[in-house]
């Protein structure tokens, strides 16, 4: 089977590919494929397979687009019935050439006139420009798209772009805007507007749209197998263009919330919008269209959590969202990175909007204006506040807090990385010491392990101390037992219950091969000497100690580490050194991994 060539790039492949120089053939016969209404133009350019008519069914403008490759689903995947009739990919952040451009536009005429959607890049605006002049025959229009902020020279002079505030360079870039730009003009051209009022409309949309863009991470380029841009751990590159370029400032990464004001600062600014008058409400509020853009490598949910920052962030500075569009739409390949980009809303705008279009990539649902606020959870989860101090439970909790994040990194070697994490929303926000008799405690520590502490941890742990829970208070041991024997019960009651719940057993590499041999000792302790609690914590700790360093060699046969297989081994189960610490032990995961 023929490999990839190790000498062939100078850093490891991160992307799926054959030959590189078959790369983009290869990915947009892939696209078209999986378009119904797409079909490819061997002159160059992507085009619909349906007639591009108006609501009426009459002849319609054609809004046509392009530019570089590496933006997708910018413009291909919003080509389609109310949006683009035909789009021009170039190479990997290369403006396609003219001659695409003018057979796309040749195509497009269907005796209504075409428009040009045209980013502020200098080789897009050469290429769409010689065609126009090569199609003098069709009736043609442009909105030119620059909204990106970060190479204002009128707002960065002096900056890492080179420009001085007079300079004749090509200014701000199009970015973000460009779809909202694309997806208006489309709109006014399937209603049946006139090629002068449907360029009217997209370019009032690109003059009033703003965008500034972040970047955590480069993107990485299929096609050569290179970065981007070098960018050091810990690090943000600040105003990033979707060509991979470098942004305007170098500076060390920040919480969402600041990110979003250094980028809606220099938005809002650039659009004069946003008056001190309107967040106090006595004052009118400027009306928004807020797009949230993925740049490839950025997660749904930090595009959830970064549109949530901006919603509170607008509102504080009298701005209201009509629209929010949340998604990864014009991307730099797979760079996690963000772009926030703001368009004063009107109301026809918005109805252009929300107008149907049968483009694949185009949201089918928009956000509306709403209030912001976190989707928190509320339980009554908390824990006693009277009765002496328990010394023995407060050293649980102090010994698992203390180690969230070791238990994390251990839980990441052999499983999915997320068992300290729940350790720690169950145990994080207890105050040590904890009061309460012995019931208590671990009835609360149960009921906040079940409600708070996700996956297989939450759900195994909080069986555990309900079960210790039920047997402490009586429930499920003889009424006259020591604590030693009720906690003997408590742990026998348990293995049986998870054994039930799970499946897991003894040899199976998880928090059970230290539960039931502390179980056992325990339960010899307590026959012994009944009233000896330190005792059976003592004897418990020593065989779950054991127990659980037994699992560095076994391969996980149960839970999430089981889909690892061999890799599994050499890593102590974080879940058994839980189970240990319930005895006593250090807190230190090093005591069981050194």
């Amino acid at each position: 089977m023929p490999t990839e060539d190790a000498h062939s790039t100078r850093q490891p492949i991160r992307s799926f590919r054959n030959d590189p120089a078959d790369f983009l053939p290869e990915a947009l016969g892939g696209f078209v494929a999986s378009h119904p209404d797409a079909e490819w133009h061997d002159s160059g350019f992507i085009a619909r397979r349906s007639p591009v008519v108006t609501l009426a069914g009459d002849p319609a403008v054609s809004v046509i687009s392009g530019g570089g490759s590496g933006h997708e689903p910018m413009h291909a995947g919003f080509l389609g019935a109310g949006m683009l009739s035909a789009v021009c990919p170039g190479l990997m952040f290369t403006s396609p050439n003219a001659v695409q451009i003018t057979e796309a536009t040749r195509w497009a005429d269907q005796g209504a006139g075409v428009l040009h959607v045209v980013k502020n890049y200098t080789g897009d605006v050469m290429n769409f420009t010689v065609a126009r002049q090569a199609v003098e025959d069709v009736d043609t229009r442009v909105v030119l798209v620059d909204d990106d902020v970060a190479t204002d020279p009128a707002v960065h002079a002096d900056d890492a772009t080179g420009d001085d505030g007079d300079s004749e360079g090509p200014g701000r870039r199009g970015t973000g805007a460009t779809i909202i730009v694309e997806k208006v003009a489309g709109a006014a051209a399937h209603r049946g507007d006139s090629l002068d009022d449907v360029a009217r409309i997209g370019q009032w949309v690109a003059d009033n749209s703003r965008s500034m863009a972040v970047a955590l991470a480069p993107g990485h380029l299929p096609t050569s197998g290179r970065d981007t841009f070098d960018l050091n751990e810990g690090a943000m590159e600040v105003g990033v263009g979707i060509h991979g370029e470098r942004g305007v400032s170098r500076e060390g990464v920040a919480r969402a919330d600041t990110i979003v004001d250094r980028l809606l600062s220099a938005v809002t600014e650039a659009l004069a919008i946003g008056t001190a008058e309107g967040a106090a409400g006595t004052g009118s509020r400027d009306e928004v269209i807020c797009l949230v853009n993925g740049l490839g490598g950025t997660t749904p949910l930090e595009l959830s959590l970064v549109y949530g920052s901006a919603l509170r962030w607008l509102a504080d500075h009298g701005i209201t969202v009509r629209r929010g569009i949340v998604g990864t739409l014009v991307t730099s390949v797979n760079m996690a990175g963000v772009s926030l980009t703001l368009t004063r809303a009107t109301d026809e705008v918005v109805d252009l909007l929300d107008a149907t279009t049968d483009a694949p990539a185009w949201p089918r649902v928009l956000g509306t204006e709403a209030e912001y606020a976190p989707a928190s959870m509320s339980f009554d989860d908390d824990m006693p506040t009277s009765g002496g101090t328990n010394e023995w439970l407060s050293g649980v909790v102090e010994r698992v807090k203390g180690a969230t994040d070791d238990l994390t990194e251990l839980d990441r070697l052999a499983g999915d990385g997320d068992f300290g994490t729940n350790m720690d929303a169950a145990f994080g926000e207890v105050s040590v010491p904890v009061k309460g008799d012995d019931a208590e405690v671990l009835q609360a520590l149960s009921h906040r392990l079940f409600i708070r502490a996700g996956g297989t941890s939450g759900a195994v742990l909080g069986t555990l101390f309900r079960e210790l829970a039920a047997a402490m208070r009586g429930d499920t041991a003889d009424a006259d037992a020591t604590p030693a024997q009720r906690l003997a019960t408590g742990l026998t009651r348990a293995h049986e219950a998870i054994t039930e719940l799970g499946g897991a057993k003894q040899g199976d590499n998880t928090l059970v091969d230290a539960l039931i041999p502390a179980a056992e000792a325990v339960n010899g302790a307590a026959k012994n000497a009944p009233d000896d609690m330190e005792g059976a914590l003592a004897a418990g700790y020593s065989a779950a100690e054991k127990g659980a360093l037994s699992t560095r060699e076994m391969v996980a046969k149960k839970g999430r580490a089981s889909y690892l297989g061999d890799a599994s081994k050499g890593v102590v189960d974080p879940g058994a050194i839980v189970v240990a610490w319930i005895f006593g032990g250090s807190g230190k995961v090093s005591d069981f991994t050194s």
